[in-house]
């Protein structure tokens, strides 16, 4: 039996593509938030984060969305339409995503412990912006 109701919230996740040789985007990482400003704040962290280990150029993109286009994602967000985030550190993209979902409870949830059936997702990479 379900214990709570449907919540509405945004699933976020951080993917990267090597391009030089056009190989397949990985799933680095994933986040369940819920609200808008958890959502982008989880990007805004990750992105202060790595960002001293960027070049001039992938540095002045992420601070570029960290002072300006972060805004522009929050209000997406509360529109409930989906946002990206990328940066290119030479010949690697970074991208995050946020996209708003409901969340469903799960039946056999244990505290953090998942049920099987959790396992069984397969993440589906983001289109490509080519």
């Amino acid at each position: 039996m379900l214990k709570d109701e449907a919540r509405r919230g945004y699933w976020c996740e951080c993917w990267t593509e090597d391009l030089t040789d056009e190989g397949p985007l990985i799933l680095r990482a994933s986040f369940d938030a819920y609200t808008a400003p958890q959502a982008d704040r989880w990007v805004a962290v990750a992105l202060r984060t790595i960002s001293p280990a960027f070049d001039p150029d992938a540095s002045a993109q992420a601070w570029e969305w960290l002072y300006d286009g972060r805004i522009e994602t929050r209000r997406a967000l509360l529109r409930c339409e989906p946002c990206t985030v990328s940066v290119t550190f030479f010949t690697t993209r970074i991208t995050w995503t946020i996209r708003p979902v409901i969340f469903l409870p799960l039946a056999h949830r244990q505290d953090t412990e998942l049920p099987a059936c959790a396992y069984d997702f397969k993440p589906r990479p983001p289109q490509r912006t080519d």
